[in-house]
């Protein structure tokens, strides 16, 4: 691909016009890491953190997250949303918690900013709801991890050569 398909001819951004092409089933899998101190992982593993619900409020925020990628990323493009999940995985050997978003539609384009942008805002509010506990976290490896339908087809990420996950 040698042209930018979000500039026209004279450089200007443009939201690609994808009115032409034809619905398909879509879906997208993100996800995203956030490492923390050993006593601040023991807090949200063990539902102890003063705000509250952690995960509980981190999954609802997620969710709200990818709903709203149009309205965050500009040249996004705004879609009906069949179906959004964020769930979580505890990792105690490395302190970390692995948010993970899906999301589908029957649409004209991708839903892959929608998975990132809900892994991102989960990590994120789970930053926020920590941090008096520990502000050094570390959000990490937010990536796409699948995605089906579409003129592109089916993709899975595979890890870069040297890459720690």
């Amino acid at each position: 691909m040698n042209e930018f398909t979000h500039l026209d001819a004279q450089g200007n951004a443009r939201m690609v016009d994808v009115g032409e092409k034809a619905d398909t089933q879509r879906e997208a899998t993100a996800v995203g890491r956030i490492r923390m101190s050993e006593e601040c992982f023991a807090a949200v593993q063990a539902g102890r953190m003063k705000k509250g619900d952690v995960l509980g409020v981190a999954q609802v925020a997620g969710i709200q997250g990818a709903k709203q990628a149009s309205g965050l990323i500009p040249l996004c493009h705004l879609l009906n949303l069949t179906h959004c999940s964020v769930t979580f995985t505890l990792l105690p050997e490395t302190r970390e918690v692995q948010a993970q978003c899906t999301t589908r539609c029957c649409g004209k384009t991708g839903v892959e900013m929608e998975a990132l942008t809900g892994v991102s805002v989960a990590l994120l509010t789970i930053y926020d709801m920590c941090k008096a506990v520990d502000r050094s976290m570390e959000i990490t490896g937010i990536h796409l991890v699948e995605k089906s339908g579409g003129k592109s087809g089916r993709f899975v990420y595979q890890p870069k050569e040297g890459a720690s996950r």
